[in-house]
């Protein structure tokens, strides 16, 4: 992002975390500090700018590339031809705290965290786990093995499935091509799965359907020709585009091709109108895009599939699946959700639908070694109620992501929201009961008419890496559930417990 924009963010935390500072009591007051010094910190580093669009300054971004360059991998493309670079490996972030601390004890986190979980706001069923994530062992649990309704903390899973395959470095290609013999000059966009594909002028780091227009109808120019025959195919993804909820501004249709997630308006997260059929919609305005650049194109683009034989024209690639997978967990983005499902399947052979992403997604866990019992993944968003997952699958998942042997999974944590700052918590954490946690708490939510949930990691207060799953079913109060949930979470942040 811009410098400018950079600063401006980053003063509005500050603004932020005074305005809640001043709420909180005494007692409080150290984990506010902290997270006001955070923050200050991020002050000095905006300064120093300049900034790319993930947010990191671009020297920082060359160095770290230059120094690991084996680090990443772009799938034969090398970062030439205006291809994007291979992302550089992650860094063992949140590796230090742990090791050398002693954790709570069991007996002591039961005793601050069993009163809480009978609030009744939290629903007629509740479920808990608490997890040491430098040795895995779970410190404390209540009926952590049911398996209930998860909502968006599914999107945890999906995250690690997507990690590990087809993995961290993988980009969603998009491109073009020419049918061969073909007297109107057919030209065929092929969806590749990607729904961070932009129309718009600034791509903001995602693969650009501009760029796209721009080398295909340079190609076409160079061989002469100036009309076309538009198609487009979206045959990768098979079974219902429509989610089972039905259309709804938190997901658009699924499609193997769609550009700014089908959105009606200028937003980039969140709710809003979405097209009714994506493809079509992208194709039109490639068509657009294309005329603007001199290639004529004979009516409406329409349906088709790209033959064996078809000519590459030109090709533009997503960000990294480590990338997609940041955004998806901060902005709870159903869209990535469910697109970084079917990349599971379509890299281990199966089918791009919602049941085939379901399956996909759990053979992944299993090879990882995830607790299953009573899990169903009926989509990779969990819109879907029918999905189920138990506080020990949860938790097991972040602590795989915390493992200092797995970098390729961080992600997972460095993409969950920030209490109080950042993506799905931005405007949680506002009451003094559960300010402790601001800063302190990075959790994904999960929220369904009568389902609240929250998962993710907390350093307590005596330097443990621990990692936590709440969920609750039968809710009738969304906004008391979640401050229970978040007075939880900020309990195990600010808890010794020994």
């Amino acid at each position: 992002m811009p410098e400018l924009k950079a600063s401006q963010a980053v003063s509005q935390s500050v603004s932020q975390a005074v305005k809640l500072l001043a709420k909180v009591s005494t007692w409080q007051l150290t984990a506010g500090a902290a997270t006001l010094g955070l923050v200050l910190s991020a002050v000095a580093v905006a300064s120093a700018g300049p900034w790319d669009s993930s947010g990191q300054r671009t020297a920082e971004a060359r160095r770290a590339a230059l120094q690991d360059a084996g680090g990443g991998a772009d799938h034969g493309r090398g970062g030439r031809s205006g291809e994007p670079d291979a992302a550089p490996s992650a860094p063992s972030v949140l590796a230090a705290p742990g090791g050398s601390v002693p954790g709570p004890t069991k007996a002591a986190l039961a005793g601050v965290l069993d009163p809480l979980l009978k609030d009744p706001s939290l629903g007629r069923r509740s479920t808990a786990a608490v997890v040491d994530a430098a040795t895995g062992e779970r410190l404390y649990g209540k009926n952590s093995g049911d398996a209930l309704t998860p909502a968006s903390t599914t999107k945890l899973a999906t995250a690690v499935a997507a990690l590990s395959m087809p993995g961290s470095d993988h980009r969603i290609v998009t491109k073009t091509v020419l049918e061969p013999g073909s007297g109107s000059r057919e030209v065929v966009l092929v969806g590749g799965g990607d729904p961070t594909l932009t129309a718009r002028k600034d791509a903001g780091g995602n693969a650009s359907l501009r760029t796209l227009a721009d080398a295909t109808a340079k190609k076409l120019k160079d061989s002469g020709t100036t009309e076309i025959t538009l198609s487009y195919d979206t045959s990768l993804y098979s079974g219902p585009v429509l989610h089972p909820i039905g259309p709804n501004e938190n997901l658009a249709p699924v499609s193997a091709l769609m550009a700014d997630e089908a959105r009606l308006d200028d937003s980039t997260s969140g709710t809003a109108p979405r097209a009714a059929d994506p493809a079509a919609a992208a194709a039109r305005t490639f068509a657009g895009l294309l005329k603007d650049r001199g290639i004529k194109t004979k009516g409406d683009p329409g349906p088709g599939k790209a033959s064996g034989r078809a000519e590459q024209l030109a090709k533009v690639s997503s960000p990294p699946v480590s990338a997609l997978v940041e955004r998806m967990l901060t902005h709870s983005d159903n869209d990535i959700a469910e697109a970084l499902a079917r990349q599971v399947t379509l890299a281990t052979g199966g089918t791009a639908s919602f049941d085939g992403a379901g399956a996909g997604v759990r053979k992944e866990l299993e090879k990882l070694g995830l607790p299953l019992s009573g899990t169903h993944f009926a989509d990779g968003s969990g819109l879907d109620r029918s999905d189920k997952v138990s506080a020990d699958l949860l938790t097991q998942v972040l602590a795989r992501a915390a493992d200092r042997g797995r970098p390729g999974l961080r992600p997972v944590l460095t993409g969950l929201p920030v209490a109080g700052f950042t993506g799905t918590l931005s405007k949680r954490y506002t009451d003094a009961a559960d300010a402790a946690g601001i800063g302190l708490v990075r959790a994904k939510t999960g929220t369904l008419t009568g389902v609240n949930t929250l998962a993710g990691a907390v350093v307590d207060a005596d330097g443990r890496l621990l990692v936590f799953a709440f969920m609750t079913d039968g809710t009738v109060n969304p906004a008391a559930a979640q401050s229970a949930l978040d007075r939880l979470a900020s309990t195990v942040a600010n808890c010794g417990c020994r």
